[in-house]
């Protein structure tokens, strides 16, 4: 097993730490909404409004979209973790906002729309890995969260809800992200009812990759972070723009060529030497961190 010393993730099990310390810290860190903390390579970015159940307004999306580049730019991050403060992940839109922008106009619901379009494509595009840590709810634009993510990782007792249709709107902004975890056929299913569904459900649908006991979630994830770690942070950023130009196209001849041109390329880099002179050499690559051991 991989082990990794990594940043501890707290902060998710209960409403009273959030309401305190980890809300001063959001605060600390610059952000009224979030808590930012960075630490042997690893980026937890935490919703921090525990009170309304981490819901989106239009301060925590500005300010989400701003961490996320502001990570993604930062060499000392390799993986970014995404979690909740308090009892909830997040629980989709705050009703108060919502209530606002029902008295907007066209162009303003346009512009608040494209901002919280922008936050999700920032996060779904980020060059680096990232990792959404589920307890609580997860509902509406908090599925969207996690379907942008990489890897999802869910508490048993974690419970999701497409909610939209239920306040006679719809997930357009997540629609994307949703419908490539889960396909277009549960996606018909779960937008037209509204219906809550538990973890096992997101993961039998594929939103998320795996669900364990509450108490052992973290520990989980950081295994996970230990094998993130142990490959190259190109070689990562590179996969996942080859998923996005890959996924969902025929296999012709343009997309045979492209990918035998992005191994080429790829093949000359500095890390790509190293990664192969490590393994020839049985030895560890330079960017493995000195702390990861085997067990």
């Amino acid at each position: 097993m991989t082990k990794h010393k990594a940043v501890t993730v707290k902060g998710a099990k209960g409403a009273k730490g959030a309401k305190g310390a980890k809300r001063a810290g959001a605060m600390e860190a610059g952000h009224a909404t979030l808590a930012v903390e960075v630490g042997n390579g690893i980026g937890l970015l935490a919703l921090a409004r525990p009170d309304v159940h981490n819901a989106f307004d239009e301060t925590l999306i500005a300010e989400l979209t701003m961490a996320l580049r502001s990570l993604d730019a930062d060499p000392a991050v390799r993986a970014v973790v995404l979690l909740g403060h308090g009892r909830s992940f997040c629980a989709g839109a705050d009703l108060n906002w919502m209530k606002k922008m029902a008295g907007y106009g066209h162009a303003e619901n346009l512009a608040d729309a494209g901002a919280l379009a922008e936050m999700l494509r920032t996060l779904y595009t980020l060059s680096k890995p990232t990792i959404a840590r589920v307890h609580g709810a997860a509902y509406g634009g908090g599925v969207g969260l996690v379907a942008c993510c990489d890897i999802a990782f869910a508490a048993q007792e974690a419970t999701f809800a497409l909610s939209e249709a239920k306040l006679g709107l719809i997930p357009a902004t997540i629609s994307p992200y949703v419908i490539e975890a889960i396909g277009a056929r549960m996606a018909r299913r779960y937008f037209l009812t509204a219906e809550r569904f538990d973890a096992a459900e997101a993961y039998r649908i594929g939103l998320v990759h795996d669900i364990v006991l509450q108490e052992n979630l973290d520990g989980r994830i950081n295994e996970l972070l230990g094998a993130l770690l142990v490959a190259g942070p190109r070689a990562q950023a590179e996969s996942k723009a080859l998923i996005r130009a890959v996924a969902n196209r025929p296999v012709d001849d343009s997309v045979i060529a492209d990918s035998a041109a992005r191994i080429a390329r790829v093949r000359s880099t500095p890390e790509a030497k190293e990664g192969v002179a490590a393994f020839l050499g049985k030895r560890r690559a330079a960017w493995v961190p000195p702390d990861l051991s085997d067990e």
